[in-house]
Parts: structure tokens; sequence; C-alpha cells
């Protein structure tokens, strides 16, 4: 399983990246919607992990984007602002996107990729 995940906190890509490697997940990282629009383009990627308040960009609009990039990428949202409610009743464009509430519990985490993911 390949995934990317997208954030602009950079320390908590970095060291959720770097934990999955433990687990044997790859996981590339990446701080701003261009880089993800890049990444996508070079890379091949099971599911995009997407903050849901990226700079310049929401991640309910970079999903569309990298959906026309790559049509088969699965999709994770991670939110750190109000409730799971909320963001259940402000996200019903995300499709059958998945999503979690930051702090990201990585045991949560691993469980969405598999379900998504199918493996």
């Amino acid at each position: 399983m390949r995934i990317l995940l997208v954030d602009d906190e950079a320390e908590l890509v970095s060291t959720l990246a770097e934990r999955l490697s433990f687990r044997n997940i790859e996981a590339d990282w990446v701080t701003t919607a261009e880089e993800a629009l890049e990444r996508v383009e070079k890379q091949g990627y099971d599911v995009a992990v997407l903050d849901v308040k990226i700079p310049r960009i929401s991640g309910l609009a970079l999903k569309k984007m990298l959906e026309e990039k790559d049509p088969r990428l699965k999709f994770i949202f991670l939110t750190g602002h109000g409730s799971e409610e909320d963001f259940m009743i402000g996200s019903a464009e995300a499709g059958e996107a998945y999503y979690l509430i930051k702090p990201v519990d990585l045991n949560r985490l691993i469980e969405k990729l598999k379900e998504i993911t199918g493996t």
C-alpha cells in the first residue's frame, strides 16, 4: 500500500509517515496542495490522506483536483476543527471519503487505510 499524506503541519505528516513505515506502509508526505498535485502526477498512490484545511485551498477542492489526475485514488480526511458530526454535515460532497479527527490515532488510521483499500 502506498499513501500520500498532505498537511501543512510538516512535523505531523513527517512523523506519521515515519510511524507508518515502521508498519510496512509506504508513505510520502507534502505540505502544500501544489506539491500533492505534482506527486500524484509522478507517483502512483492508493490513498491520499488530506487535511481539511490546507492553506490557499480546501482539502475538498484538492480531492477533486487529485481525482482528475487519478480517478482510482481513495481519500481519508483529517480535521482538527469541530466534531466528527460537524465534518460529516459539511463534507457531503466528499463522497465516499473517510475522515479522522486530529490528533490522529495511528492504529485507527491504519484500520481505515486497510478498510478503504480492501487489504
